[in-house]
C-alpha cells in the first residue's frame, strides 16, 4: 500500500502542471454519482430510435404501462440516487423544451459521463473537463448545417399557426380517447369530438341538425338543503307538495332553456348535487333537447373556444347570444366505439380535435404519447424553422467537425474535445445496435460517408445499410437535437462539479 500512496507526494514537489489528485472523498462522489447517472442512461437506452425496445412498467397502484417514451419510462422509475434524479429531470426538461428527443438527451449524457470519467482517472481537474466540454457544446450547436425543407407540418398544428407565430399551444389540440378499433382508425376530426356520450336514458334526441349549443355550470336538479342540514316531513300532503313544486322548478328551468331556443345541452359535472336528475331528463326529451352530461370543469375553457358559446352559470343569464351553432351534432359508432360529434361549427376558435383509437388501454395510452411527441416535433418546427437530417447523420457531422477542430488545440482541451466529440457517437452506435446491425461496421462506415463528403450519409434502420437519410424522409427539428446536446452538456458539468454531498436531517 505504501508504495501506491507515495506518489502523491512528489506530485505536489512537482509543480502544478502535472496530473491533479484529487483527495479520496471528492473522487469517490464523483465515481458514484456518474456510475448512478450511467445505470438511468443505460435503462433507457435500448429504447432509442424506430427498433428501440418497448419497456413495460408496473405502477404502485398495479396498472400496467407499456411504453418507448424516454420520458415516461424515466418518470416512472423510482431514482433514489440524487445524481440519477437529476437526469430524471434532464429528460423531463428535454420535454418541456422540445417533446422529443428525451432518450437521446439522457444516453448522450450518459456517454458524455463515460467520457468524463476516463479523462478524471487520467488525473484530469473536473474544472478543465466541465469548460471544455462547455466550450464544443457550444462550438456543436454552431456547426449544425440546417437545410431548411419546406415546412412540412402536421395539419393539426397548421391548423393552428399563422404565419408568424412564433409557438403553439398544444392545449388547443385535444386528443380524446376511445376504446375500439385499431390505431389506424385514429384521426383528425373536422370539428370537435366529445369524450363524453349523450344520455338516452329518457329516450331523448341523438341527432341535432342546426344545432344551438348551450354550455352551462348549474344543475339540472332539485335544490338540496345544505350538508348538516336534513328536512323531516311527516305529512304525505306536504310531500306531494314538495314533489310537486321540485318539478315545477325544474320545468320552469327547462322552459327557460328552450326559449332561448337551445337544442344540445353540455353539462358540467357537479360534486355537491346530481348535474341533471330523470325528471328534468324527462322534460329536456320532451323539448327534444339533446343532452350530454358530466363535462369535466377543464374541458370547459376548450369547448367554449371550439365551439363559439360561453359558459353559462345562472339560468337567468341563459340566452341565446351565449349559445355556440353547428350544423350537426350526432352520436355515431366510430369502429365500435360511441363518439359525438359536433360538425359545421360557425365562428369556431382555433382549435383542433384528435380522435385516438385502440384496441384496449395500453395501447390507446402509447398512442396519445406517440401523438404527443409528434405534436412536439411540429411544434419545434414553428418555434425554429429549421429541419436537418435524422439518422445519426448530425451527431457523426458534428463529431468529425469538433475532432479536426480539436488537432488545433493545445494541452488539455484539445483532449476534452476529442473524448466529446467521440461520446457523440453512442446515438449512431445505439441506433445501430438497436437495429440488431454490427454497430462498429456501421459507424466506422457512416465516418467515412462523411468523411468523403457526404454530409446526409445516415443509418438506414429499414433497410440496415447506410444511405443517404433524406431521401428517406428522414429528418428531425434542428430544436430537438440543439437542444439536446445543450442540456446534456450542462447536466454533466454540474454533475462534474460537485465533490461532496451531504444529506440534510
Amino acid at each position: 500500500m505504501a508504495s501506491a500512496a507515495a506518489p502523491a507526494p512528489q506530485a505536489a514537489r512537482l509543480g502544478a502542471n502535472t496530473a491533479f489528485n484529487d483527495k479520496g472523498k471528492p473522487m469517490e462522489v464523483r465515481l458514484s454519482n456518474m456510475v448512478a447517472a450511467k445505470a438511468i442512461s443505460d435503462a433507457v437506452r435500448t429504447s432509442l430510435g424506430p427498433r428501440g425496445m418497448d419497456k413495460m412498467i408496473q405502477t404502485p397502484k398495479g396498472e400496467l404501462i407499456i411504453t418507448n417514451d424516454g420520458a415516461t419510462i424515466l418518470k416512472s422509475i423510482q431514482a433514489l440516487h440524487p445524481a440519477a434524479k437529476m437526469l430524471v429531470d434532464l429528460s423531463a426538461a428535454q420535454d418541456v423544451e422540445a417533446g422529443d428527443g428525451t432518450t437521446s438527451v439522457v444516453v448522450l449524457a450518459g456517454s458524455f459521463l463515460g467520457a468524463a470519467e476516463k479523462m478524471l482517472q487520467k488525473g484530469m481537474h473536473p474544472t478543465i473537463i466541465a469548460e471544455s466540454f462547455l466550450k464544443a457544446s457550444a462550438k456543436a450547436i454552431v456547426s449544425q448545417y440546417s437545410s431548411t425543407l419546406a415546412p412540412i407540418a402536421v395539419q393539426a398544428v397548421t391548423r393552428l399557426v399563422t404565419p408568424t407565430s412564433s409557438n403553439v399551444d398544444l392545449r388547443d389540440i385535444r386528443i380524446v380517447k376511445k376504446v375500439g378499433g385499431t390505431i389506424e382508425d385514429t384521426q383528425l376530426v373536422d370539428g370537435v369530438v366529445l369524450n363524453q356520450n349523450v344520455i338516452i336514458a329518457a329516450g331523448g334526441p341523438t341527432r341535432i341538425e342546426k344545432a344551438k349549443i348551450g354550455i352551462i355550470q348549474f344543475q339540472l336538479s332539485a335544490p338540496k338543503p345544505d350538508m348538516d342540514n336534513t328536512v323531516v316531513i311527516n305529512d304525505y300532503r306536504q310531500m306531494d307538495k314538495v314533489i310537486k313544486e321540485g318539478r315545477q322548478y325544474l320545468l320552469n328551468i327547462c322552459k327557460k332553456i328552450k326559449k332561448a331556443n337551445c337544442n344540445v345541452l353540455l353539462i358540467q359535472k357537479s360534486i355537491l348535487r346530481d348535474a341533471v336528475d330523470d325528471t328534468s331528463l324527462t322534460f329536456l326529451k320532451r323539448l327534444n333537447i339533446l343532452v350530454v352530461k358530466d363535462v369535466e370543469r377543464d374541458e370547459i375553457e376548450f369547448l367554449s373556444k371550439s365551439l363559439g358559446c360561453k359558459p353559462v352559470a345562472d339560468i337567468e343569464a341563459f340566452t341565446e347570444d351565449k349559445l355556440g351553432y353547428a350544423d350537426v351534432v350526432e352520436e355515431t359508432n366510430h369502429a365500435g366505439a360511441k363518439v359525438v360529434r359536433v360538425s359545421g361549427v360557425k365562428n369556431r376558435g382555433r382549435t383542433v380535435s384528435v380522435l385516438a383509437m385502440g384496441s384496449n388501454n395500453l395501447v390507446l395510452e402509447e398512442c396519445e404519447r406517440s401523438l404527443h411527441d409528434a405534436l412536439c416535433v411540429v411544434r419545434c418546427l414553428v418555434k425554429k424553422r429549421a429541419l436537418i437530417a435524422g439518422g445519426g447523420a448530425p451527431e457523426i457531422h458534428v463529431s468529425r467537425l469538433l475532432s479536426q477542430y480539436a488537432q488545433s488545440l493545445k494541452g488539455m482541451e484539445a483532449y476534452c474535445f476529442q473524448a466529446y466529440a467521440d461520446a457523440l457517437e453512442v446515438i449512431p452506435t445505439t441506433l445501430a445496435e438497436n437495429a440488431g446491425l454490427n454497430p462498429i461496421a456501421i459507424v466506422t462506415e457512416l465516418r467515412n460517408r462523411h468523411a468523403m463528403g457526404e454530409r446526409n450519409a445516415g443509418i438506414n434502420v429499414r433497410k440496415g445499410l447506410i444511405s443517404n437519410i433524406l431521401e428517406e424522409d428522414v429528418v428531425q427539428p434542428l430544436l430537438v437535437s440543439t437542444s439536446a446536446v445543450e442540456l446534456a452538456t450542462e447536466t454533466v458539468c454540474l454533475l462534474l462539479k460537485i465533490d461532496d454531498y451531504v444529506q440534510s436531517r
